[in-house]
């Protein structure tokens, strides 16, 4: 592409930056990214995922403090390990959450409209921090492990990009790396790795080509998918063809909006949208896309920007969506959830996410889905690299999808790097 850092993407807009991808540092002990921050003394925020409720009546929700502690029980139950359960990830919360509303809130059992529709919020907001399409689609077994400490750690008005700024030693008019030579807007087409130890040759879509003893491949898990068949020469070996196949990535995406100023009040990060199953069957078929955003953010770069999140195949839907008609029912639904409570205005501007659809992305990042307890190696298998007659790695693998236990972040994908290269450095291949 034409700029560095991935699935990472800070963009300038409203009155400072917002996140078209990552957004948070996710736990702070032994973290990789939080670490580089502290390093050079960034200041980082944690966001507290609080929320305020609004049903499609437009009605608030009456007690929020229930509420928060319902979505947070339910947050909870995603970080623990689900032993001796099979099944979806959503059948192991929902389980779990008739059991604590029925010792802590029992009168809500006989409340037949809500429970039904928080579960539905639930699974909309899960499904978009699983990157899934529905939460079921998650092996409650996943073998994902959170690091210690707060799970929503902001850049803020830093974004990002400062953290590849650091790395690249650019922060704050840094000189730089001299002996980094970074080639952008240069698509590889072709890595042929000879198996006799000559050198590894990578050919490029513009004719150019380059040879090195090592390559780290740390391309996407969709772009694995989309091009393995025709981007390795000779091919790759079946078990990591089966881990490329097996293993699922997601799409999730945002719509992000901007207005002249902040139209909200409060001090929530998120606002949810609780769909009554009525409003739900009046919906046009062609607007059931509505019912997967599980509501807003409040972006921590800027203070006139709202996101809204949708994952799985709605998101590729939204990705594809003509960008008028996608504002116009953004603002609908806007209106339809919140405009009783506030006089909302035209935004003065819109991006929108395209993982899926990006050819250099193809997604957003990996999960375990309901097939992991049966390919509990895909992922070492993912992470392994080629190697030639004698054994010597040459073309390696990294990327949040090869970290067995840290799959979907950012200090995953930055940890996997600095694996591979510490392969090269342990192995004394150069």
């Amino acid at each position: 592409m034409d700029r560095i850092g991935g699935r990472v993407r800070t963009v300038p807009f409203g009155d400072g930056v917002v996140e078209v991808g990552a957004e948070w540092i996710h736990g702070i002990r032994n973290s990789s990214t939080y670490r580089t921050a502290m390093q050079h003394n960034i200041t980082i925020i944690p966001q507290d995922p609080t929320f305020k409720v609004y049903r499609s009546d437009g009605t608030e929700t009456d007690d929020e403090l229930l509420l928060n502690d319902l979505v947070n029980f339910c947050f909870v139950m995603v970080g623990q390990k689900h032993i001796n359960f099979v099944g979806g990830l959503g059948e192991f919360i929902t389980r779990r959450l008739l059991l604590y509303v029925k010792a802590k809130y029992p009168y809500l059992i006989k409340d037949t409209g809500f429970l039904p529709e928080f579960v539905g919020l639930m699974n909309a907001y899960i499904s978009v921090h699983e990157a899934s399409n529905d939460w079921n689609e998650v092996n409650a077994l996943s073998e994902y492990e959170d690091l210690k400490g707060h799970q929503h750690m902001s850049w803020h008005r830093y974004g990002y990009k400062t953290l590849f700024e650091l790395m690249l030693n650019t922060y704050n008019n840094g000189s730089g790396l001299p002996n980094l030579d970074i080639k952008l807007n240069t698509e590889v087409t072709q890595i042929i790795w000879p198996e006799d130890g000559a050198d590894v040759r990578v050919i490029c879509a513009d004719g150019s080509t380059y040879t090195s003893r090592h390559v780290i491949v740390t391309v996407s898990l969709g772009v694995l998918k989309d091009r393995y068949t025709t981007l390795f020469k000779p091919g790759l070996p079946w078990k990591k063809i089966e881990a490329i196949e097996k293993t699922s990535i997601g799409a999730v995406d945002k719509i992000i909006f901007k207005f002249d100023k902040a139209w909200w009040r409060g001090q929530e990060t998120y606002y949810g949208f609780m769909w009554k199953a009525e409003d739900k069957i009046k919906l046009p078929i062609e607007d059931y896309w509505m019912t997967k955003v599980f509501g807003a953010s409040r972006p921590r770069g800027s203070s006139n920007t709202l996101s809204l999140w949708t994952s799985g195949e709605m998101g590729k839907l939204l990705e594809q969506m003509p960008e008028d008609i996608l504002k116009r029912k953004c603002m609908e639904l806007l209106r339809k959830f919140m405009g009783k409570c506030y006089d909302i205005p035209e935004p003065t501007g819109m991006i929108r996410s395209t993982w899926h659809s990006n050819p250099f992305t193809r997604g957003s990042y990996s999960y375990d889905n309901r097939l992991t307890t049966q390919n509990a190696n895909d992922r070492r298998f993912l992470a392994e690299p080629l190697v030639d007659t004698h054994g010597v790695p040459r073309v390696l693998f990294a990327g949040e999808a090869t970290d067995s236990h840290h799959f979907s972040t950012v200090h995953g994908a930055v940890d996997s790097g600095y694996r591979e290269a510490m392969r090269l450095m342990n192995n004394r291949v150069f």
